[in-house]
């Protein structure tokens, strides 16, 4: 069953999985553990990896175009238990044969960007060109700080005091991204900025001095590359620089509002309107069930604790307060205002299609990316949700929408 359809205007609908990757917790929700007391140990993580790669396995059995995990460290919690996306998409290669592989989001002031560069070039080529560049800024200071020993933090452009830390990320990640395309782009390169400079000066090499460096492998296929939009500045930059935008958590009239202003952007910037949903992904929560109200009470708990790990970081801002304005980001949203305001569609197989029909007519989509698996959810509920809604979703879509088979 391919899940691979083509929209009004004829173009294709890429339709792709996006998994935490965290352990089984069979106390998820509000009445739970508290976030920082739990502790999970190798037997769980490792329960959790392989499950994963069976996940993957099985998406590209049901038709699915991608697969996407997250980069995170030192999570005792359990939430994220993959610290390095590439390295598991080179296992789930090895396992498929069309499945094309990301990361939601290579999180780049933590890398280097020429082993990022490397890292990426490798699994690429050697998956015959199934992998897909996903790069973010970051969200949680403990795994940043010490990854770049102290130099670069997570910050917040709405926070004054963290406002030194989101500068220095920004000036970090946009020079990363430079070197990122120049060496994987241009057979030699050099670059200078204020974060980096390669090759540093004065490098002796067989009787002469380093001034260029070739990357080795460069990629040999094309390669799409893309970016988490969570704020107004980034929402701005993505475009100008001529990277995907991926939207998340968003309601979705602010949601409608900012992917139109991406597009304004990028024809602004770039000299040609974007096609029908061109360079934009959208990432939907789901829960499936045989009634609303069934798949409401399986999702209350995963849903809750989704909130408990990244509500204390803002994400809540994506959302409208109960006065009806932006919320602030201390604002934690019921299930309730996750259904309403867009970021989760549940129910029955009707209840998830209709709420997709909407998120169209206000988008236009051709890249849509289902998270299935709610923090702690078994994994045998999250290939359950693969399934149905590979199954039972798709087929209940606008007849002129064809999904081939």
């Amino acid at each position: 069953m391919l899940m691979r359809s083509t929209s009004p205007e004829g173009e294709a609908v890429r339709v792709g999985v996006f998994m935490f990757g965290g352990v089984e917790m069979p106390d998820a929700g509000l009445a739970g553990t508290p976030p920082l007391d739990r502790r999970y140990g190798d037997d769980a993580i490792g329960h959790a990896h392989r499950e994963l790669l069976a996940c993957g396995e099985l998406s590209e059995r049901l038709g699915y175009d991608s697969f996407w995990l997250t980069e995170h460290h030192f999570q005792h919690e359990g939430y994220e238990v993959v610290p390095n996306g590439l390295l598991f998409s080179a296992f789930l290669a090895a396992r498929t044969t069309r499945l094309r592989l990301g990361t939601m989001f290579n999180v780049v002031g933590q890398w280097h960007p020429l082993r990022l560069a490397e890292d990426f070039a490798m699994l690429h080529n050697l998956s015959g060109g199934r992998g897909i560049l996903g790069v973010g800024r970051g969200t949680v200071p403990r795994e940043m700080l010490p990854l770049t020993a102290g130099r670069v933090s997570v910050g917040s452009y709405d926070n004054p005091s963290a406002a030194d830390a989101d500068r220095v990320n920004r000036e970090v990640t946009e020079e990363s991204l430079d070197v990122l395309r120049l060496a994987m782009e241009q057979e030699t390169f050099s670059y200078s900025g204020k974060h980096f400079c390669l090759p540093p000066p004065g490098i002796p090499d067989r009787g002469g001095e380093v001034s260029e460096l070739t990357l080795v492998p460069r990629p040999v296929y094309p390669y799409e590359t893309w970016q988490a939009i969570t704020s107004p500045p980034t929402l701005r930059a993505v475009p100008t620089r001529g990277l995907g935008g991926v939207f998340w958590l968003k309601e979705r009239y602010r949601l409608a509002a900012d992917w139109h202003a991406f597009a304004a952007t990028y024809q602004a910037v770039h000299g040609r309107p974007l096609r029908r949903g061109e360079k934009r992904i959208l990432v939907l929560n789901i829960g499936l069930a045989d009634s609303t109200e069934q798949a409401v009470a399986e999702v209350g708990d995963g849903h809750d604790e989704f909130w408990r790990f990244l509500a204390p970081y803002g994400w809540g801002r994506g959302y409208l307060g109960p006065d009806g304005r932006p919320a602030g980001g201390d604002f934690v949203p019921t299930l309730a205002d996750s259904m309403s305001q867009g970021p989760w569609a549940v129910g029955t197989a009707a209840d998830v299609a209709a709420a997709i029909g909407e998120l169209d007519d206000l988008l236009g989509l051709t890249d849509l990316v289902i998270f299935p698996a709610m923090p702690g959810d078994p994994y045998t509920r999250a290939k359950e949700q693969l399934t149905r809604f590979a199954e039972e979703v798709f087929p209940l879509l606008p007849a002129d929408t064809e999904v081939t088979r």
